[in-house]
């Protein structure tokens, strides 16, 4: 803790795009206090470290045996995780870090176990499993109200290699050693975790990935199509040439249909069921008041957990899983055959 009785928090890079806006969510919780700054990126790290008025260090291994952190923010390249997630783990510092998890299971695989074995908090950015609509999908999927799943399809895109969001400092998302892939590694993290929740664990997948625009030297285009152990299909469908157009989620059960779209209002969800209870009034589409309450963000639930020890609602082995599908689509778009898990 830091003098004053707050949680001291390291900010361990500020490579990610959304790094500035962890530091800010850090900087204005009340039980939270910013006390050192440490990037791979010297000249990147120095500077913001400026900008906010914090220490800066060159040396990893200095900040973590600061007695005053207790937890640290990690926004590093993906590749720089697992050595950073270990080394923070072996230090018993509590932990938030962005997606993914890591490039490979490998890793992913090393990094949950010093998790497990120093007993800290940790928690992985997916605020998909916060939402309204994604809680309230979850709900009817665990009480069967759609039966039997058979297919579920989910697309996520925007366009960023069209015009070419990334340079500088973040242009390490182009680079597949250090990101893991191209828009579907970054973007996709978000629909493949979501997918993984819903359906359980796969069993095999086959992928088409393309580099349609040239703007950057990875994949800006993919889809992969997963048979899941329950005999479900999942389509997952990422896109970084998408300039107009909906980003929809749909799951089609034997007994029901359920979709998820964006709406001037809030989500849209309709929900379609033989199963549903005899009067119920959700049927059709879901206006958001109906919904669940989201739960707080990942950050929040992290915060909270270090703190007084609350339960937070994603896990280091829902950031395992996530690596897991991650790395089986790619194997299977770089072999072009069929991968099985």
């Amino acid at each position: 803790m830091t003098s004053n009785g707050k949680i001291g928090v390291a900010l361990l890079s500020f490579a990610h795009v959304h790094a500035r806006g962890y530091a800010d969510q850090v900087r204005d919780h009340p039980d939270c206090e910013t006390v050192a700054v440490w990037d791979s990126n010297v000249d990147l790290g120095r500077r913001v470290a400026e900008e906010r008025g914090l220490p800066f260090y060159t040396d990893l291994n200095e900040v973590l045996a600061l007695p005053e952190v207790d937890a640290v923010v990690v926004n590093a390249p993906t590749a720089e995780h697992r050595d950073i997630l270990v080394a923070a783990a072996n230090a018993g510092k509590h932990i938030f870090t962005e997606k993914s998890l890591t490039i490979t299971l490998s890793e992913a695989t090393e990094v949950m176990a010093a998790v497990q074995q120093a007993g800290i908090k940790f928690m992985i950015s997916l605020p998909s499993r916060c939402r309204p609509e994604i809680l309230f999908a979850k709900k009817v999927l665990d009480e069967g109200l759609l039966g039997e799943v058979t297919l579920m399809r989910a697309r996520i895109a925007h366009m960023a290699a069209l015009d070419r969001w990334f340079s500088g400092d973040t242009a390490w998302f182009t680079d597949e050693s250090k990101a893991g892939g191209g828009a579907f590694f970054d973007l996709g993290c978000h629909r493949v975790d979501v997918m993984r929740w819903f359906l359980g664990e796969p069993a095999s997948v086959v992928t088409q990935m393309v580099n349609f625009s040239s703007a950057y030297d990875i994949d800006d285009s993919m889809v992969s199509v997963i048979t899941f152990q329950n005999r479900a299909i999942g389509i997952l469908d990422v896109s970084w040439v998408h300039r107009y157009g909906p980003n929809p989620l749909e799951i089609y059960g034997t007994e029901g249909y359920l979709g998820i779209d964006a709406a001037p209002n809030g989500p849209r969800v309709q929900w379609i069921s033989n199963r549903a209870p005899m009067g119920n009034d959700l049927q059709g589409y879901v206006i958001p008041s109906s919904l669940p309450p989201p739960l707080p963000s990942p950050l929040q639930q992290w915060v909270a957990a270090i703190k007084d020890g609350t339960p937070m609602s994603i896990t280091i082995h829902d950031a395992w899983n996530l690596v897991q599908l991650l790395e089986g689509c790619y194997i299977a778009g770089r072999q072009g055959h069929e991968f099985t898990f």
